[in-house]
């Protein structure tokens, strides 16, 4: 009776609600074999059955999808294989707050897809025929465990023999098809460093197939629980996944976080304040006293510029890189770490312990895929639309670090391993910071050379600066202030916090201490003013934009146009990285439009670090070589010179020169003894040129 008055209500419910809806897909039936129903809907409808659904899902689903399956419908088609999924739950669940009393339940669980196996058929009613009789019989298969029967059933018209083994007939089976995922809870939600829980989710039919791991979803369905068993029998405790009943795709940015309307008023309020951006870059890291070029180079990042796909199909990337490279001590990873609580989305990792596989991605054989090869995400693809902040880049090894070419550029992580061939979003800003070599940074060789990365790799970067901790009385009084003012503030709320007393004085001395290193804007309403730019703002640029853009680029090619031996002072790339700035900063603002203004900061940006990086130390000229390629047209020069040198000299000594009458005629040239001999060097280091005997180098032939 309860049944057919549940029945009877879905039935109207759907006539009222989703008729429309039922109609299209009948007409695109078996393509499409979901209808979504909103369960706001069903409680507007019916409260009592909506209530029933959250409670004893398995009922009342089944009951939705027979009476959908059954419905007469004017197009003719029957829907018999069609299902019912329900969205929208008013409730998500956090995997870590999942308890018992949710187990055969119906919940909604928000998380993010680190692994996924293959979609593989998975039986649904199996067929066996009788080996005495030869009479073929259904039974349903449900939960983890095949299900096979010990008796003929005689009312079924069988024998109703027992019998200890019974014939599958494949043939006349249902399979499904199914994939197993496993979601975890997005980095950003434990900001206390907790250890990301996760929960394995089934889906069948339809929803199966659909993701990739780095993909945000919620997942609608019910929670169930089994018994682990092992080799000495069954335990006390019982593992949980969630059987699937429908999928949402989060394709809106930084969705995880909520704007109300009381936050949207305070985003207006600080985009109308004229010093809008300073403020900003003044809420990066304020107990780090200085950097305010890096700090404003944070800001531009996490706000970034507008990836664009273009009419031909490819993909420009709107995120951009920075690389801080400097000495010991000057903050580097607190500046990172900073970025990334900051962050909407972001995922800190170190080099050293970081692998390719860790990093980007990797395909692994293990239980969860139950002897398959399964995908599994890295800290670039988990960090999709975020930052992805990489300390000690230096430290890792050659070949973990190749996997990043890929991955900055085209913002894609490629697989090919154990027959999966697959591709995975890495659309993520990335944060390097490196050590040199020797510890201390050394402006007269080239930055591949001082942190053991190659050219190709550093080119990437849209933004290098060095941080170089040169002794200046007025700086380096200044920060030992700030530094022992910030301690001080520590030691006195360390004692507040445990009972200790303190006077008026130091309880005012205190809360100046407070206030100075407080952000200027809240993190809280950076993160939703970041989240609500991208998600709402997409400048463009204006025409004064583009000329001034273009004027920069031009004039500083120009050096190359007028002296066929000067150095390639800028390429394109940084051109690129100039327009992508210059989106940033407008959405820093809220604006739809890149000013003159905006143009003219960024060019202040770039022409910064360009200053900082690009100059060739001899000459003084920008040379993009210095960092592109590891060294300078004035070193390639000046090698060649030595080069024919020695070959000159070969005709008077033979094969084996004096290395003083090469340094003597180089001098004739013009060129500095020093500077010769480190070239001679480096030429010996590259295996061109190698010393036979004392004071004598030889070409190697």
């Amino acid at each position: 009776m309860m049944q057919d008055l549940v029945t009877e209500k879905w039935e109207g419910f759907l006539k009222r609600y989703y008729w429309d809806e039922i109609i299209e897909l009948s007409n695109s039936y078996p393509e499409k074999r979901s209808l979504l129903v909103k369960f706001s809907e069903m409680d507007i409808y019916d409260s009592t059955i909506a209530d029933m659904l959250l409670d004893d899902p398995d009922v009342i689903l089944e009951s939705a999808t027979r009476t959908l399956r059954e419905m007469d419908i004017p197009t003719g088609v029957t829907l018999d294989e069609a299902n019912l999924r329900v969205i929208k739950l008013p409730r998500k669940v956090k995997i870590r707050d999942i308890r018992s009393n949710d187990i055969g339940k119906l919940v909604s669980i928000e998380g993010l897809v680190t692994k996924a196996t293959e979609v593989r058929p998975r039986i649904v009613e199996a067929a066996f025929e009788c080996p005495f009789c030869h009479h073929i019989f259904p039974m349903a298969q449900a939960g983890s465990q095949f299900k096979e029967p010990y008796e003929c059933p005689q009312e079924d018209g069988g024998c109703g023999r027992k019998v200890q083994r019974f014939l599958l007939r494949v043939d006349k089976s249902k399979f499904a098809n199914a994939q197993k995922v496993r979601l975890q809870e997005s980095p950003e939600e434990l900001r206390g460093g907790e250890l990301p829980q996760a929960l394995d989710v089934n889906l069948e039919d339809d929803i199966s197939g659909e993701v990739a791991p780095g993909d945000r979803v919620i997942v609608t369905g019910i929670l169930r629980s089994y018994q682990r068993v092992t080799q000495f029998g069954k335990k006390l405790f019982f593992d949980i996944y969630l059987d699937g009943n429908s999928l949402e795709l989060k394709e809106e940015v930084f969705e995880e976080i909520e704007i109300t309307d009381e936050d949207e008023r305070a985003i207006m309020e600080l985009k109308d304040q004229p010093d809008v951006y300073e403020k900003l870059i003044k809420s990066i890291s304020p107990s780090i006293y200085g950097y305010e070029e890096i700090k404003e180079a944070m800001i531009l990042q996490l706000f970034s510029g507008v990836p664009k796909e273009l009419p031909d199909k490819s993909r420009v990337r709107g995120d951009i890189h920075v690389l801080l490279v400097g000495d010991p001590g000057v903050a580097k990873s607190q500046l990172l770490t900073y970025l990334v609580k900051l962050a909407p989305r972001g995922l800190y990792t170190g080099g050293k312990s970081s692998s390719a596989a860790g990093l980007t991605a990797a395909a692994v054989k293990d239980e969860f895929g139950e002897g398959r090869w399964t995908l599994e995400a890295g800290a670039l693809v988990l960090a999709d639309k975020g930052i992805a902040a990489v300390d000690e880049i230096d430290k890792m090894r050659k070949e973990d670090r190749d996997a990043l070419h890929e991955a900055m550029e085209q913002q894609t992580v490629s697989i090919a391993k154990a027959g999966i061939m697959a591709r995975l979003n890495s659309r993520c800003a990335l944060l390097a910071a490196a050590n040199p070599i020797g510890g201390r940074f050394n402006k007269y060789d080239p930055i591949s050379k001082q942190i053991n990365m190659p050219p190709t790799l550093l080119s990437r970067f849209d933004l290098i600066y060095t941080m170089i901790d040169r002794p200046s009385e007025e700086r380096d009084t200044k920060t030992a202030e700030h530094i022992i003012e910030t301690h001080h503030a520590g030691e006195l709320l360390a004692r507040f916090e445990h009972g200790g007393e303190m006077d008026e004085e130091g309880k005012e001395r205190f809360r100046e201490q407070v206030e100075a290193m407080k952000p200027v804007v809240p993190e809280e309403l950076l993160r939703k003013y970041v989240a609500w730019s991208k998600r709402n703002v997409f400048p463009v640029m204006s025409e004064e934009a583009k000329k001034k853009f273009s004027a920069f680029y031009i004039g500083l090619r120009r050096q190359g146009y007028e002296d066929e031996e000067a150095p390639v002072p800028i390429t394109a790339r940084q051109l690129e990285a100039l327009i992508r700035l210059g989106e940033a900063r407008a959405r820093t603002r809220l604006s739809d439009t890149i000013t003159a203004e905006d143009a003219e900061q960024v060019i202040r940006v770039v022409t910064f670090c360009l200053k900082q990086v690009f100059v060739d130390p001899e000459t003084g000229k920008l040379d993009v070589d210095w960092v592109a390629a590891g060294t300078t047209k004035s070193r390639r020069d000046r090698a060649r010179s030595i080069r024919e040198i020695i070959k000159e000299l070969e005709k008077d000594y033979g094969e084996e020169i004096p290395i003083d009458e090469v340094l003597d005629l180089a001098e004739e040239e013009g060129m500095e003894r020093d500077k010769v001999e480190e070239i001679i060097d480096v030429m010996k280091r590259d295996g061109i040129l190698f010393s036979p005997g004392s004071g004598v180098i030889k070409f190697v032939r």
